[in-house]
């Protein structure tokens, strides 16, 4: 995390189109204001769409006024029970791309730091606003943390 960067993979299931699960893999920015700041300033957002889509998740709201400030480059971002990052997929690994799923867009995140919750919206011009990605750590059969199922609501 060093660089910033983090990836990943994520199953879908129960697609209409899709016999299978559908799994895609995906590539995210930790927002670190070294890296990565809150302003995505590509795949289609502006900083409004940011803004907007960054202030869904609470721990945000004081960060808010800095952010529009100056980016919040001046937050230390460190010392926040959360962490920020952008997930962009980059391909489908299992199926191919008339899957019945769009991977055009991102996802805003908020990784809760001390119970290993994600929660993210989706992002893209052409799709439904606010898709909503929640992902919640499982304990069982395993040593670590792991995030075997996500929702769209």
């Amino acid at each position: 995390m060093e660089r910033g960067y983090v990836c990943g993979v994520m199953e879908a299931l129960n697609v209409p189109t899709a016999e299978s699960k559908v799994m895609t893999f995906w590539e995210g920015e930790v927002v670190d204001n070294v890296n990565h700041t809150f302003y995505t300033s590509k795949w289609g957002a502006d900083r409004e769409s940011d803004v907007k889509h960054w202030s869904k998740f609470p721990h945000f709201a004081k960060l808010r006024e800095n952010v529009h400030r100056d980016g919040g480059r001046d937050a230390d971002l460190s010392e926040l029970p959360c962490i920020f990052m952008r997930w962009k997929e980059k391909f489908f690994v299992n199926v191919g791309p008339d899957c019945g799923l769009t991977i055009a867009g991102f996802y805003y995140i908020c990784l809760v730091r001390s119970s290993g919750e994600v929660k993210g919206y989706y992002f893209d011009p052409s799709s439904s606003p606010y898709q909503k990605l929640e992902l919640k750590a499982s304990y069982e059969d395993c040593q670590g943390k792991g995030f075997p199922t996500y929702e769209f609501h």
